[in-house]
């Protein structure tokens, strides 16, 4: 049996950029996204602590180390720039393999959302 577990967490970033007019994603600084083990057009969930919305989305590849955390499109109504967010990734895999794995936990420097 599959079963869908937690994958990949950005915990508590801050919103950078809001973009309405953009396509539609969610665009994370290239690091972040190295560290939580998310790949450019994952499906993400985004969890907006501000305001309790909560998302689906997929990733886009932003400029390494810059902190860039950018809701495009119709996200972009649902949080504001500083708004604190959590993205979270999933991944389905094997029943007994999910006993025993261990997900990718990141926690940037709530400021910059750059890696201490």
């Amino acid at each position: 049996m599959l079963i869908n577990v937690l994958k990949s967490k950005i915990h508590r970033v801050k919103i950078t950029q809001a973009d309405l007019n953009y396509i539609g994603s969610i665009t994370i600084d290239e690091s972040l996204m190295e560290a939580a083990n998310l790949i450019e057009g994952e499906r993400v969930q985004i969890v907006n602590i501000n305001n309790g919305e909560r998302l689906e989305t997929y990733v886009i590849k932003g400029k390494r180390n810059s902190g860039t955390i950018c809701l495009n499109g119709p996200a972009a109504r649902r949080a504001a720039v500083n708004d604190v967010i959590i993205i979270i990734g999933y991944g389905l895999m094997d029943f007994e393999l999910a006993k025993t794995f261990k997900p990718s936990l990141v926690f940037p420097n709530e400021q910059t959302n750059l890696l201490d």
